[in-house]
């Protein structure tokens, strides 16, 4: 299951993308914001990451004005590794390599198909292991301090 929010900024291309996902058959629950009323995206963050630490959801997807403070919100939450994705190589590759189990967009900033694009090319993509683990673990030891 995905977790999926957005701020006032980023509540129209969540919208969009909701669609998208119900369209390939993805799972997900909306944990808000629910209109274009102005919030504050570290408090649209938090009940996301929160899904995404206690296994509530599997993933999350993460939606501001440019998609650059929401990701910074998300990454302070341990365990969640948010990575801001504007191109499809970046989200398969975060993937690939970091195991992301968060993205975010800018939804001012962010055409609907391409974020439609960088959404299933993070979801079809996979975590190739190996030498990236103990990457991944480094930066667990880093919340740690």
């Amino acid at each position: 299951m995905i977790a999926i929010g957005s701020d006032h900024g980023g509540y129209e291309l969540k919208e969009h993308i909701k669609k998208h996902l119900e369209a390939i058959g993805e799972e997900y629950k909306d944990y808000g914001t629910y209109s274009e009323d102005s919030v504050d995206y570290p408090d649209c963050a938090a009940p996301v990451c929160k899904a995404v630490q206690d296994g509530t959801a599997d993933k999350g997807i993460l939606i501001c004005g440019t998609g650059i403070g929401i990701s910074m919100a998300a990454n302070k939450h341990k365990g969640i590794r948010a990575a801001l994705c504007s191109d499809v190589y970046s989200a398969k590759m975060t993937k690939v390599h970091n195991n992301a189990n968060v993205i975010c967009l800018g939804g001012r900033v962010t055409g609907r198909e391409l974020a439609f694009m960088i959404v299933d090319a993070w979801l079809n993509a996979e975590f190739e292991g190996g030498r990236h683990e103990q990457r991944i673990a480094k930066i667990h030891k880093i919340e740690e301090q």
